[in-house]
Formats: C-alpha cells, sequence, structure tokens
C-alpha cells in the first residue's frame, strides 16, 4: 500500500514556482515534444511546463533535481489516481506515459514519498478522449477488466473467510487465513487504488495514517494476530469493517477507467510496491508474509504485461523479448522460496538472508526497468 494522496488539509497552501511557459505549451503542447509535459521535482516545489496542454496520449518527462526520492502523481478531482511513478531518485528521471481526457487535474509531487505531495493544477483541454485504440488495444483492456473483476469477487469469500475466523477467537486460523485473503487485492492493486478512499481503509500501514484517521484494515489485524496475539472485541468488529470495505470495492471495481496505457503504467507500479514494500519487509512486518504478496503482485504485473504483449511485441519486439525473459527469470528465483509451485505456502519472510534479499531486489530492478518503457510501446 502507498502513502494517501487525499486532498491538502493545511490551511495554507503550498506555492510552487511554474517555468515559463511558451505559446504552444498555453495551447495545448509543452517544450520537449507534442503531447510532452516537463515535471520537475524537488524537494520544496513542483514545477511543470505547462497548465494546460491537449487531451490524448500525454507523455510527463519527470526529473527528480531534488535531495529526496521522490513519486509523481496525476489525479482527479477526487483524488481518484489517473497515473503515477514511484521510486525516482534524486538527480534520475523517468517518463510516464497515459491516455487522459479533457478536464481538471493535479499534477503531484512527494518527496520522500510521504505526505500530501506538492500539486500544481493544470486543465486538460479537447472535444474527446485519446486516440482510436486498436482492436488488439480493445481486446486487453476488455480482458483485463474482466481479471480484474474476477480478483474482487475471489478475495471476498477468502476475506470473510478469514473474518470468521477473527470473530472465532480462533489465532491460528486467522493467521493462517490472512494471506491468502490478500491475494487478489495484491494483484490489481493499482485499480483498487484508483479508488482513493477503500485504500486507506483496508491496506494502509501505521506509519502511513493521516492525523485523525483511525487505523482498521488488514494490517490493524495482522498487527493484533501476530504481535499482539490477541483477539478482542475491537479485532472482532474490525474484521467485519475489512469486509464491508471490501464489498464496496468489489462493487466499484466494474467501474474503474481502464486504459492499455493505465494497464502498462499499474504494472509498474505493482513492480514498484514489491520494491518498496515486499523486498523491505515492511509491507508485512508482523507475519513475514511479504513473499506471498510479492507473488501476487508479480502475478498481476505479468497479467497485464501478457494482455499487451500482442501490441507490445509488435511495436516494440527487442522490449518484449526482454521482459520476456525478465519475467521468467524473477519468477524462477521467487519460486525457489515456496513449498511447490502450485501452493502459496512461502518462506517467513524473516528467515530470509539480507544476501537473499538483494537478490530478489536485483531481480525486481531488472524487470523494472524495461517494464517503465510498456506505456510507451503500446501507444506507438
Amino acid at each position: 500500500m502507498r502513502p494517501s494522496v487525499r486532498p491538502l488539509l493545511a490551511a495554507t497552501a503550498v506555492v510552487t514556482a511554474l517555468t515559463t511557459l511558451s505559446a504552444c505549451a498555453e495551447k495545448g503542447s509543452a517544450k520537449g515534444g507534442e503531447g510532452t509535459v516537463r515535471v520537475e521535482a524537488k524537494d520544496t516545489a513542483c514545477e511543470v511546463s505547462a497548465k494546460e496542454f491537449a487531451a490524448g496520449k500525454v507523455s510527463l518527462e519527470v526529473e527528480n533535481k531534488g535531495s529526496k526520492v521522490t513519486e509523481v502523481y496525476v489525479l482527479f478531482p477526487d483524488d481518484r489516481i489517473v497515473t503515477e511513478r514511484e521510486n525516482i531518485g534524486p538527480g534520475t528521471k523517468a517518463t510516464i506515459t497515459a491516455e487522459i481526457k479533457p478536464g481538471d487535474y493535479a499534477i503531484a509531487c512527494k518527496p520522500g514519498m510521504t505526505g500530501d505531495g506538492i500539486r500544481q493544477q493544470v486543465k486538460v483541454t479537447g472535444k474527446g478522449a485519446a486516440a482510436k485504440r486498436s482492436p488488439e488495444q480493445d481486446a486487453a483492456v476488455a480482458a483485463y477488466r474482466s481479471y480484474v473483476l474476477a480478483q474482487a469477487e475471489e478475495t471476498l469469500p477468502r476475506a470473510r473467510a478469514f473474518a470468521a475466523a477473527v470473530k472465532s477467537g480462533n489465532l491460528a486460523a486467522a493467521q493462517q487465513a490472512y494471506a491468502p485473503s490478500r491475494i487478489g487485492w495484491e494483484r490489481t492493486e493499482p485499480v483498487a487504488e484508483s479508488f482513493g478512499d477503500i485504500d486507506p481503509k483496508v491496506d494502509v500501514r501505521a506509519d502511513g495514517l493521516e492525523k485523525g484517521q483511525t487505523w482498521t484494515g488488514w494490517h490493524r489485524l495482522e498487527k493484533a494476530l501476530w504481535q499482539d496475539k490477541k483477539i478482542g472485541p475491537e479485532e472482532k468488529k474490525l474484521a467485519d469493517t475489512l469486509v464491508a470495505d471490501l464489498t464496496v470495492w468489489q462493487k466499484k471495481v466494474g467501474f474503474a477507467e481502464i486504459t492499455p496505457t493505465s494497464m502498462a503504467n499499474g504494472a509498474k507500479e505493482l513492480l514498484d510496491e514489491v520494491a518498496s514494500g515486499k523486498v523491505t519487509g515492511e509491507e508485512e512486518r508482523y507475519s513475514h508474509t511479504d513473499l506471498v504478496d510479492f507473488k501476487a503482485n508479480l502475478e498481476g504485473a505479468e497479467k497485464s504485461y501478457q494482455l499487451l504483449k500482442p501490441v507490445a511485441a509488435k511495436n516494440d519486439p527487442a522490449l518484449a523479448k526482454n521482459l520476456d525473459a525478465r519475467f521468467a527469470a524473477l519468477n524462477a528465483l521467487l519460486d525457489t522460496y515456496r513449498a511447490d509451485k502450485n501452493s502459496y505456502v512461502f518462506t517467513s519472510y524473516d528467515k530470509v538472508a539480507p544476501d537473499r534479499r538483494k537478490e530478489l531486489s536485483d531481480g525486481v530492478n531488472a524487470l523494472a526497468e524495461p517494464l517503465s518503457k510498456l506505456a510507451a510501446a503500446v501507444v506507438k
């Protein structure tokens, strides 16, 4: 789960400096090429080269000129995520390709990857949607939507089984049901997180809580089951709340906005989730079931890629070949930590030595680099 990107609550807005806008930028294209917006992320500012640009295929060329690792979001007015990129290190660059419809949005930079971010309001102009999609792109979107719906529908009975074990007071049964209940969510997390009000309720960690926010969801129960080793009235009530919140998610997920670029960017986001939470051991800090989440994130990313592969392989065959090899290598490495290839029983992450964690991290990084190019490849 990534930190919240809900609206700023501070009374004083953060003032950011804008670079000088060219006449063509004001009309919808920014320096760097048609449909390109340059973003300079700093420790105290988020500068954009255009505050108004045309709808359709948009590329954000991000440069982190700050001293902290950062992430950049494009957000709807209600804080749903259009697209994002995490883990942009100091002095490095990243390109984010997305299909954006006309409307008002915010571009947010989050130095240190914490807080609500420094925001720049932008307007996307034009008569309609992005460029017409090919039959292959349409097929990929339709198949992915079915996949996302299936994952949400499969999650609910697992969550109910987990909640039932908690409510029965059976600590061992609740511990056993915990990780399986999260698999569908982890496979489709970028889509789940596009509904900004659900993720903070079900998947927030203690250090991701906003001021005044009540801690609910999986990780609050994880702490009770493994660290506190107790199930009381509060935990039983939280189990029901978790199921209720996931039911809302299941009803909403069919209405998520899905495009070929959001699928490609979502695959990269899932690898970012692995790098920032699973490989570090921060995500499942009490249960140490990080490798279950790791596998689910990887499966979700690979599903998006496989559905987009007919397009990507046509436009960039070398990239597709590289991605095939990198996915296979990381899957093989991860499989060495589970009982068999048909199970989700993985080695407890606290038993994985530092050198082996680095090996996993290196595998994630090797895949993340070519995966970051997938969005551009599918809209060439």
